[in-house]
Order: structure tokens, then C-alpha cells, then sequence
């Protein structure tokens, strides 16, 4: 991506006679992992990056979507088929979608719902609307972080209360493929590998000592493009089923702690978490934003977003407005207004 940056600045600088004045990098997913890493690596190429559910932590991902298909498929009975996702998925929703005094089918933070499945445990027979003792226990792991056996140290987030509806992405029934394929193809060069053999602790490892910063994007210095006066806006999902959204939350206090906390971040970072959404789109919640248009004003108005609207639409139409606040803060209802308008909503620390 550095390359072609070089080249297509080269290219209008020859056809218009000079340089962009300024140049923006929108990506979401591998397209996320790319933003972070040329703030990281090249931090003179862009002015304003979008960083949307980046995969930055792509060895840690591979490692946790490998542990949730051992889960399911070592033992057949502990598959959890998609047909008793919407009982789960109503379940999470009864537990935890009042938690914000909103009932909307969306949960506005999954950090605070306290959600056990064990409350689907059947009662007797097997049936779409329950989960046997053995799907309670992996429904269990997909919500629980990936962690090192020897050092206790967290290596990837789990799925939040909200994501069932996606749970085929990691738990379907075939692996995650492009956790197989890293394991197959970039850690073990062996195209015979099987999941079911995965050792976390030391095939992590490995992982991690052959990415050696040219994969993942987790260096949390941004020293040099801040200094520029570059701006960064993350966005991510609460109910992505492919990247867990926790771990742009982790990266973003990563920042914070080697930055000198939010006082000297904010002018320059800001991430936002969408509830509802799913993958860079989809899902329950208001998913549609412009988040390039709150970076042009930032880079060339230094009109920083304090909050971006969200819509849903329904066949076309705008169902629903919702603003998306800077993280820790969330949209918190003030009690009086239609609760699908954006004007109805604060953005509050929880």
C-alpha cells in the first residue's frame, strides 16, 4: 500500500503539476489493518486515515478462530448449528438490550451485559430453542478470550453478547478459513495441517515470532504521525463475528497508555464503536455513516467529531438515527423524544 501511495502521488503530481494538498486512506478490515499500519510504518503518507474493524491483530485472530473450531468440532455433539442461533442470539437481547433503558433489539454495550448461556441449557430434549450441555460449553468459549496457558496474558477477544446471529463466520461448519489457511500456509508451510492439532501456547508463539511487525498492526506508537498533525477515526462493530470489536478497543488503550492518555490522543485519535453492527456493515443497529466526511472536516477544519450520526434504513428508507459517540462514551437516551431519533440522544460516559 506504501508503494502505490508513492506511485499515485508521483502520477497526479506529473498529470496536475504538483501534489495532492491532502490525501485520505479509507480501508476497513484488511483495509483497517493497512490504515493502522501506514500510521505506524509511513506516517507521512496520508493526513487523515479511516481504520474500520481493522484486522490488526491478525496472528492472535487466526489463533482464537482455530480455538473456537476446535471447540465445535472435536466432539460432534458440541457443534451449535445456525438454526439455534436466533434462540441464543433472543436470549442475549432479553438479558441485556434494556441494560441503556432503550429496548430496541440493540445492545448498546456489550461490555456491561452479563449474559450466560447456560439459561438455554435443554430441559429435556434437544430442540432449535435450548442447547445441550455440550453447546453451552462452546457457546461459552466464542464469548470468552483466547489466553496464554504459561503467561495468562490475554491473545485475542472473544465475541460479544449480540453476535450470535454471525457465528457461523467462526463456528460454522467448516473452520474459519483464513485461520486455517495462516497456520497451513504462513506458520507451518505444511498444506496437510489440521486445526484439530492446534497447541495454542507454543503454535502461537510462532505465529508471533514469524510476523516479527510485517502482519500485524499493533505498534502503539504514533508519535511521528501525530506530530504531522495526522488524524485517525477507528470504527468497529460491537457484533462483529469475524474480528472481535474488543480488539479495537485494546489497541486504542494501547495507544492511550504509550501516548500519555486521552488528553494527548483525542486531538489527533478517536475510535468508535457501533452497536449493532456487524463486519464493516450489516447486523441489527444503524450502520450507515459518513465517517469520510467527519475526517475531511478534522484535517481541514479541525472540526474534531464529537459524534457521528448513524442511520438504518429499511428498503431505502431511514428507520432509525443514532449518534456514534467517541469511545468510552455511548449514546445514552435523555429521557424524553422519539427513541429512534438521533436528536434524542446524548453522548455520555457510562
Amino acid at each position: 500500500m506504501h508503494e502505490l501511495t508513492v506511485a499515485a502521488t508521483a502520477a497526479i503530481a506529473q498529470y496536475y503539476g504538483r501534489g495532492p494538498n491532502v490525501s485520505y486512506w479509507n480501508g476497513c478490515s484488511m483495509g483497517g489493518r493497512q490504515a493502522l499500519k501506514e500510521a505506524q510504518q509511513f506516517p507521512a503518507d496520508y493526513d487523515g486515515i479511516i481504520a474500520g474493524a481493522p484486522a490488526s491483530n491478525w496472528t492472535g485472530r487466526a489463533a482464537q478462530s482455530m480455538r473456537i473450531a476446535h471447540a465445535m468440532h472435536t466432539n460432534d455433539s458440541s457443534y451449535i448449528p445456525p438454526a439455534k442461533y436466533p434462540a441464543v442470539h433472543n436470549a442475549a437481547l432479553q438479558a441485556c438490550d434494556a441494560n441503556d433503558a432503550v429496548k430496541d433489539g440493540v445492545i448498546e454495550d456489550p461490555t456491561r451485559c452479563k449474559f450466560d448461556p447456560t439459561v438455554l441449557l435443554c430441559k429435556g430434549a434437544d430442540a432449535a430453542t435450548c442447547l445441550t450441555a455440550p453447546q453451552v460449553e462452546a457457546a461459552k468459549q466464542i464469548y470468552s478470550a483466547a489466553s496464554d496457558g504459561r503467561t495468562g496474558r490475554e491473545i485475542f477477544p472473544g465475541l460479544e453478547p449480540g453476535s450470535e446471529l454471525g457465528w457461523a463466520t467462526w463456528g460454522g461448519a467448516q473452520p474459519f478459513s483464513i485461520g486455517v489457511e495462516h497456520f497451513r500456509y504462513v506458520v507451518f508451510k505444511d498444506p496437510t495441517w489440521d486445526f484439530r492439532n492446534l497447541k495454542l501456547d507454543t503454535d502461537l508463539s510462532l505465529a508471533q515470532e514469524l510476523d516479527k511487525g510485517l502482519i500485524n498492526s499493533l505498534d502503539p506508537n504514533l508519535t511521528a504521525f501525530f506530530a504531522r498533525g495526522g488524524k485517525i477515526i477507528q470504527y468497529h462493530g460491537w457484533v462483529d463475528p469475524q474480528i472481535a470489536p474488543r480488539a479495537s478497543v485494546r489497541y486504542y488503550e494501547d495507544v492511550l497508555k504509550t501516548m500519555g492518555g486521552a488528553g494527548r490522543v483525542q486531538d489527533s485519535y478517536r475510535l468508535f464503536m457501533v452497536p449493532g453492527m456487524a463486519h464493516c456493515g450489516g447486523g441489527e443497529g444503524p450502520n450507515s455513516f459518513n465517517m469520510l466526511g467527519a475526517i475531511e472536516s478534522w484535517v481541514e477544519h479541525r472540526q474534531a467529531p464529537d459524534r457521528v450520526i448513524a442511520s438504518r434504513l429499511t428498503n431505502g428508507a431511514v428507520t432509525r438515527t443514532r449518534p456514534l459517540c467517541p469511545y468510552p462514551q455511548i449514546a445514552k437516551y435523555k429521557g424524553t423524544g422519539s427513541t429512534d431519533e438521533a436528536a434524542s440522544f446524548s453522548c455520555e460516559r457510562p
